[in-house]
């Protein structure tokens, strides 16, 4: 069976900074049920501590806020590849991520790697909870998170 990371990231004292945690956590305590060997990991901040927690893993499926020109809480799914192509289009806010996953792949540990991206409404303000646009687009990018899990 295959070992599949569900990891969000972001800073949750900026609002929707901190999606990709806010839906890991979502999922959680929801009590949903995740498919056999799907695992949730709120990676924070945590950047190139996160190595020793992704390590192991055959896919790994990142949750993050996305900057790029649309409308707060669309929902974007795409590859490490697809980012760097189309780098002017989308900026994920963790730049260090795509370091870290760069790492894994000096370390000889190059896992399946999905970037499931959301657009914030706001991130420059210190704010514990996230905009009404994010909170709406959550079912749905459960399921787009789901999908990839699959």
């Amino acid at each position: 069976m295959r070992k599949i990371l569900i990891l969000g990231i972001g800073n949750t004292l900026r609002g929707d900074d901190g999606l990709g945690v806010y839906i890991v956590r979502h999922m959680e305590e929801s009590g949903m049920r995740l498919p056999p060997g799907v695992e949730l990991l709120d990676g924070g901040t945590a950047g190139f501590d996160l190595l020793g927690l992704i390590e192991g893993y055959d896919k790994i499926i990142i949750v993050d806020a996305l900057r790029t020109d649309d409308r707060p809480g669309s929902i974007y799914r795409f590859t490490p590849d697809h980012a760097m192509v189309q780098g002017a289009r989308f900026s994920l806010h963790e730049v260090g991520i795509m370091e870290v996953i760069g790492t894994l792949k000096i370390m000889d540990h190059d896992p399946e790697i999905e970037f499931v991206g959301i657009v914030p409404e706001n991130i420059s303000e210190i704010n514990t909870d996230i905009s009404e646009a994010v909170r709406e687009a959550v079912p749905r990018a459960v399921e787009v998170i789901i999908d990839a899990a699959v």
